[in-house]
C-alpha cells in the first residue's frame, strides 16, 4: 500500500516507465490509504443537494449525516429559490429534456437568445453567448482567438480552464495582482505578437481576492493589448448590483471580454462570454466547444434567466451573503487564523502543512462541518489551506458553530 504522508497527488500526473493501467493502480493505493486514515474528503455524495446545510452519505460509516455545508459556490442559494425552480419546471414541459442539436445548427432556442441578450446587457456588453459549462467557455474562446503568433499574459494564479485554453499559444505571467510584473511583462511583448491578451481571474478561487481590474485595463490599453476577465465567483456576488468586477471597479463596458460560468452565484450550469458582436460572430463559427457542444438544456436556460432577474430584483440576498462574510471574516481574524488578502465569500484558512490540512478536516467531517482541504500541487507547499465558502442562506449558528471548532482544532494543531 503506497503511504500518502510520502506522496502527493503530483507523484501520479505522468510517469517515464508506466503505462496508464499501471499509474491508475497504483493512485488507487494512494486512494485506500486516504481513505484508511479517514483523510478522503471528495465526492461525498449529498442526498438533498445544494444549501446551507445538506444531507450526505458518510464515505466511513455509510450513514445519512446533515452537514453545514461550506463547500459550495451556490452563493446566493439560487440552486433551489422558488422562482428559479419554477422557470424550470416550465421550460422542460414547453421544450422538453433537450436542445436537440449543436446551437449553431438546429439547437438554438429562442429562450438561449434571450439568456444571451440578458447576460450582455447585465455585463455591459454588445453581445454574449453561452455554453455547456465555464470550462468550455473559457477553453473554447481562448484557443479559438489566441494561435502562434499571439500571447496570452496570465496572472499567475488564473484558473486551469484559461491555462489549458493557452496550449496552442504563446504564454506569459506575471505575478499574482502586481502591476508593476504585468507592465513589465507587457513592455516584453509589445511588438512581438499580433493579439496580445491579458487575462485575469475577477475573483481568484483559492484566494478570494479580486483583481484590480480597474488598473490592469488601464496599463493593458496603454501597451495595445485587449483584457478577459473571468466573472466565475464574482458574478452575482461583488459590484453594487450584484454585475462583477468591471462593475466593483468602475470599468464597466472598458473590458473586451467578459467570461464566466453560470454554475456558481447563478445556480445552474453552463458557462458565458459576453463582448462585442463583430467577436461573438466570429465565436459561433471558430470556437470549437461552442461548435461541437449541443446547446444547454431548456430547463437549466430558463431557470438562468430568472435567476438573473432575482439578483436584479432581490438584492437583499446579496446583503445577506455580505453580512456573513464580515461577520466571518471579523471572527477569523480575532481568533488568530491566517486569511491571506481574502476579501469575498471564499476565506482560504492558511495552514501551510498538508498533514494537519488533512486531520483537520477529518475532524472538522466528524463533527459535521463540510469544507474541502486544498494543498500541493493545487496550491504550494506552504500556502495548504482549507478553503471556506460562505453563502445567504447561511444563518449565525451556522457559523458560531464552524468558528467554535475552527479555534478547537487551530489550538490543538497549532496554528493559532
Amino acid at each position: 500500500m503506497i503511504d500518502t504522508t510520502r506522496f502527493s497527488l503530483a507523484d501520479f500526473m505522468k510517469s517515464e516507465d508506466k503505462n496508464i493501467m499501471e499509474l491508475a493502480k497504483e493512485f488507487w493505493e494512494y486512494k485506500e490509504d486516504y481513505m484508511r486514515r479517514r483523510h478522503y474528503q471528495y465526492r461525498r455524495v449529498s442526498i438533498t443537494g445544494s444549501g446551507p446545510t445538506m444531507k450526505i452519505i458518510d464515505h466511513y460509516t455509510g450513514e445519512i449525516r446533515e452537514m453545514i455545508n461550506l463547500a459550495s459556490n451556490d452563493y446566493l442559494n439560487l440552486t433551489k429559490h422558488p422562482r428559479t425552480i419554477k422557470a424550470g419546471i416550465e421550460a422542460v414541459k414547453k421544450y422538453g429534456t433537450g436542445a436537440g442539436s449543436v446551437p449553431l445548427l438546429g439547437g438554438t432556442l429562442d429562450i438561449h437568445v434571450e439568456l444571451e441578450k440578458k447576460i450582455a446587457k447585465f455585463k455591459g456588453c454588445e453581445d454574449a453567448l453561452i455554453y455547456t459549462s465555464g470550462y468550455g467557455s473559457n477553453l473554447g474562446t481562448i484557443s479559438a482567438i489566441l494561435h502562434e503568433k499571439d500571447v496570452a499574459i496570465l496572472d499567475m494564479y488564473v484558473h486551469a480552464s484559461i491555462i489549458d485554453g493557452c496550449r496552442n499559444t504563446n504564454v506569459e505571467f506575471f505575478r499574482h495582482n502586481n502591476m508593476d510584473s504585468l507592465e513589465k511583462v507587457l513592455k516584453k511583448v509589445k511588438d512581438k505578437y499580433n493579439t496580445k491578451l491579458v487575462i485575469v481571474d475577477g475573483v481568484y478561487s483559492m484566494d478570494g481576492d479580486i483583481a484590480p481590474l480597474d488598473q490592469i485595463v488601464e496599463i493593458a490599453h496603454a501597451y495595445g493589448a485587449f483584457v478577459m476577465v473571468d466573472e466565475a465567483h464574482a458574478t452575482g456576488v461583488i459590484g453594487k448590483n450584484g454585475r462583477g468586477t468591471p462593475e466593483h471597479c468602475n470599468v464597466e463596458g472598458k473590458v473586451d471580454i467578459v467570461a464566466g460560468t453560470l454554475s456558481k452565484a447563478l445556480g445552474a450550469v453552463g458557462g458565458f462570454i459576453a463582448t462585442n458582436k463583430e467577436l461573438v460572430n466570429y465565436l459561433h463559427f471558430y470556437s470549437r466547444a461552442y461548435m461541437f457542444s449541443t446547446a444547454p438544456t431548456p430547463q437549466a436556460t430558463a431557470s438562468l434567466i430568472e435567476a438573473l432577474n432575482v439578483i436584479e430584483e432581490e438584492p437583499e440576498l446579496r446583503q445577506r451573503l455580505w453580512d456573513n462574510i464580515r461577520y466571518f471574516r471579523e471572527n477569523l481574524l480575532k481568533l488568530g487564523f491566517n486569511i491571506g488578502n481574502q476579501q469575498t465569500a471564499i476565506f482560504p484558512i492558511i495552514i501551510g502543512d498538508d498533514y494537519k490540512v488533512k486531520e483537520m478536516c477529518r475532524e472538522l467531517h466528524e463533527a459535521g462541518i463540510y469544507v474541502n482541504p486544498v494543498f500541493y500541487p493545487a496550491v504550494p507547499r506552504r500556502l495548504s489551506r482549507i478553503r471556506i465558502s460562505l453563502t445567504a442562506g447561511h444563518t449565525k449558528e451556522h457559523l458560531d458553530r464552524t468558528l467554535d471548532v475552527l479555534e478547537h482544532l487551530g489550538k490543538k494543531y497549532g496554528i493559532i
